[in-house]
């Protein structure tokens, strides 16, 4: 990677140890200039370049589906977040008492309430322990002929845990299980490729690894499944054919039909730099950068005695998250300690979460090992 570029790219606050890319990340230069050049053109012309910004709303969507893998860019819907995508699926399906939804035991709450709402139509939501040998075989022996849907993060937010997603999508397609995939912890950081997961729904915030704002997600769904929700909003965004003067309208054959109204243009033109950014360097090697980091961290915070790491250290079961406990200390507290101290982290999952990105290098790692070792004593 270009090291001249990724300087220009992230030019953080000197001495800023930035390791919470698993929560929210900076944003690259190109996105803060996007946003700066947006405001500027609406304060001084408004929206008289609409068709330029329609324009940049199908590249985002074309972005996307390089990013998926998709088949088509009219898989994609921009929504606001993984918990409206989330809610969008589970508000939408035909449930029957009696019916049921697998998701794991450790899921963020946006994957795990929308399935326990269901309760009230008669659905049972199983959370299976994944700390086990096999996770995804205990995610199989908790399906029988009711589940109609398996719902996954594929890289936990707080152990770090990565699922192997090709041993579960096409289980569930021999199930007629829906199969859906909260990506919001790999997305940015391992590669993807949604037709080969056989994923039926698949959901990401822009804010974390893909380096993107708060406010906008992607959802994408198959033309199959996606016929199977029941919408419940309404507006003049999501009809086949845009005409605010016809009363006729039939519902957007492609994933629009899930965006009720006007879209985000400022979020659109963020997320599309941030991604720009990405395809430039290239999804492989972020994934081998990532990785690359993760095995390096764990090597340096096994070097000190007190760490306990909660993450799996065989390379393919986790991905940018390092999660670890410090014996006989605070972890909130040695948090805070770190966060005095300029290390950007949090404590999640019972333990310290580190999560550095593509463009951390090693050097800043080993500085932030040296000062938890030092809070560490």
């Amino acid at each position: 990677m270009d090291p001249n570029l990724l300087k220009k790219e992230f030019p953080l606050e000197d001495g800023l140890i930035y390791l919470n890319h698993a929560a929210v990340a900076p944003w690259p230069a190109r996105t803060r200039d996007a946003v700066r050049q947006f405001a500027e053109e609406n304060s001084r012309i408004g929206a008289q370049h609409y068709q330029r910004w329609l324009q940049k709303e199908q590249a985002l969507r074309a972005q996307i589906q390089r990013l998926l893998n998709a088949p088509s860019s009219d898989d994609i819907a921009l929504l606001k977040n993984t918990s409206e995508a989330l809610s969008v699926v589970a508000a939408g399906l035909d449930w029957q008492a009696g019916d049921n939804v697998v998701i794991s035991a450790e899921e963020f709450p946006s994957n795990r309430i929308p399935w326990q709402s269901l309760a009230r139509r008669g659905v049972e939501l199983r959370e299976v322990n994944i700390r086990v040998e096999a996770p995804e075989q205990a995610l199989r022996d908790h399906c029988d002929d009711r589940t109609r849907l398996l719902s996954v993060s594929s890289v936990q937010y707080g152990s770090g845990i990565r699922l192997d997603l090709e041993a579960l999508g096409p289980f569930c397609r021999r199930n007629n299980i829906l199969f859906c995939i909260d990506a919001i912890q790999s997305l940015g950081a391992i590669t993807m490729d949604v037709q080969a997961l056989q994923a039926d729904f698949v959901m990401a915030d822009a804010h974390k690894w893909l380096l993107g704002p708060e406010g906008i997600a992607l959802f994408y769904s198959t033309p199959a499944a996606r016929e199977r929700l029941q919408l419940y909003q309404y507006g003049w965004h999501m009809v086949e054919n845009i005409d605010f003067n016809s009363r006729d309208w039939q519902v957007a054959r492609a994933a629009r039909r899930f965006e009720c109204g006007s879209p985000n243009m400022l979020g659109i033109h963020a997320f599309s730099a941030s991604l720009s950014l990405l395809e430039e360097i290239g999804y492989r090697q972020i994934e081998h950068k990532v990785l690359r980091n993760s095995a390096y961290l764990i090597d340096k915070l096994e070097q000190i005695d007190t760490v306990q790491i909660l993450t799996p250290k065989v390379a393919q079961r986790h991905a940018g998250i390092i999660n670890f406990t410090v014996a006989a200390k605070d972890m909130l507290q040695l948090q805070n300690n770190l966060l005095n101290n300029k290390v950007i982290c949090v404590y999640r999952g019972g333990g310290l979460r580190f999560s550095p990105h593509f463009y951390i290098t090693d050097k800043l790692l080993d500085k932030a090992v040296d000062i938890l070792r030092r809070l560490s004593l």
